[in-house]
């Protein structure tokens, strides 16, 4: 089969597995903080579902890259999602029997799923030219916009499908999770064939397979492009998360509807996802260092008109938001491609299950950093201090034009 019609099939499997998977993990989020809640009989405890499913997304990064180094891509992802599928069990019995640890085991493992989502996007570049790879990521990323609306829309319904089986409602999303997860993992098994990075292998003729991640980590300290590429993709990462998720919680300090909040994180989803195929083809077509530039000066538009947004201003803070999306989205697809670009083909996943554990634990301490600078400071003060790794960024970013030039 030749290698564009095979991409091709590659980008539609992986798109389509984006889908069910974004379908199952996005309709968990606020289910999981609930159950946790409702478990605990504590709002403050809620936030321990969102930080065990981060943690399992960083702690699955590296097995997961291991395991397409020794058995391709479709090995690596159909454990993510599997695993996925047993973390909803687990969340389902511990929501069930009010039991906290098996609910956290739960979401730790449903975090895998989000791990395997994100190292997705690698393999849809594995058997692209690069003059299409960013444009090929993005549909991938692209396919994560479907899940992430219809996800978390879905907790009425599934919440009666719940209570059809006797169950209490809120493990109606995680019902919905272990479906559309297992669904995932036979779009994988059946249609990712043959595997893109056995492929790219053999057509590379790789001998030595031992990309060690001891050996990754080597390679990115000493290699200026790889250390920007990771750097813009945590970078963009921690400065997303951390106004995003406190956005909520400063608007809540007025009199504004859980409807108006609502839109916000809404607009601000749209921002992150649907211009994806846009980002991936300037990304092919400008270059990647200056889509990530475009990028960062985004991301520092977006602390600017949020954080001088009052409290109750919908619309300046609707804005704000949607461009710390789009930031996001530059420097995730175009420091994606430019990291897979600037390795060996065995190299690979080592460095990108590298930089998806970086990216989770940047956002994850980047989360926890920001409810501690609501609490003595403010809102506008986060999103400056959120601004300050940008700027450097993107004094690195010029630094390393000059020398790649």
């Amino acid at each position: 089969m030749p290698n564009t019609q095979l991409q091709h099939r590659v980008v539609r499997t992986l798109a389509s597995a984006q889908v069910l998977n974004g379908v199952g993990v996005a309709g968990t989020v606020a289910a999981g903080s609930l159950l946790v809640s409702s478990i605990t009989d504590s709002e403050t405890l809620a936030g321990l579902a969102q930080t065990s499913a981060v943690l399992g997304a960083a702690a699955l990064a590296l097995p997961l890259a291991r395991l397409t180094a020794r058995g391709g891509r479709r090995l690596a992802l159909s454990v993510g999602y599997i695993s996925g599928v047993i973390g909803s069990a687990f969340a389902i019995l511990g929501g069930a029997h009010r039991n906290i640890f098996l609910m956290l085991i739960g979401t730790f493992l449903v975090g895998a799923a989000s791990a395997a989502g994100y190292q997705a996007r690698f393999a849809a570049i594995d058997l692209a030219t690069q003059e299409s790879r960013a444009k090929q990521l993005s549909f991938v990323v692209w396919g994560s916009t479907i899940g992430a609306v219809a996800g978390p829309n879905l907790m009425d319904p599934a919440g009666n499908l719940a209570e059809f089986f006797n169950l209490p409602r809120l493990v109606g999303p995680y019902l919905v999770s272990a479906t559309t997860l297992m669904c995932a993992t036979i779009v994988i098994q059946v249609f990712l064939r043959p595997d893109p990075y056995l492929t790219a292998e053999k057509q590379a003729h790789v001998i030595n397979k031992k990309g060690s991640t001891k050996a990754a980590l080597a390679h990115i300290r000493s290699n200026p492009k790889t250390l920007f590429a990771i750097s813009s993709i945590a970078i963009g990462h921690v400065a997303m998360v951390s106004v995003m998720v406190m956005t909520p919680i400063h608007m809540a300090h007025v009199d504004v509807t859980l409807r108006v909040i609502g839109f916000v994180i809404s607009v601000h989803v749209l921002g992150m996802y649907a211009f994806s195929p846009l980002v991936g083809t300037l990304s092919d077509r400008l270059g990647r260092i200056r889509v990530i530039q475009i990028g960062l000066v985004i991301l520092l538009s977006s602390t600017l008109i949020a954080g001088t947004a009052a409290a109750d201003n919908a619309v300046q803070l609707g804005i704000g938001l949607f461009l710390l999306g789009l930031g996001w989205s530059c420097t995730l697809i175009a420091g994606s491609a430019f990291l897979s670009e600037s390795v060996s083909l065995e190299m690979r996943p080592a460095s990108q299950g590298a930089s998806d554990l970086v990216m989770n634990l940047s956002g994850a301490g980047g989360g926890a950093l920001a409810g501690v600078i609501i609490g003595t400071l403010n809102y506008g003060w986060l999103c400056l201090f959120a601004s300050i790794p940008v700027i450097f960024l993107g004094i690195f970013s010029i630094r390393l034009q000059r020398n790649v030039s």
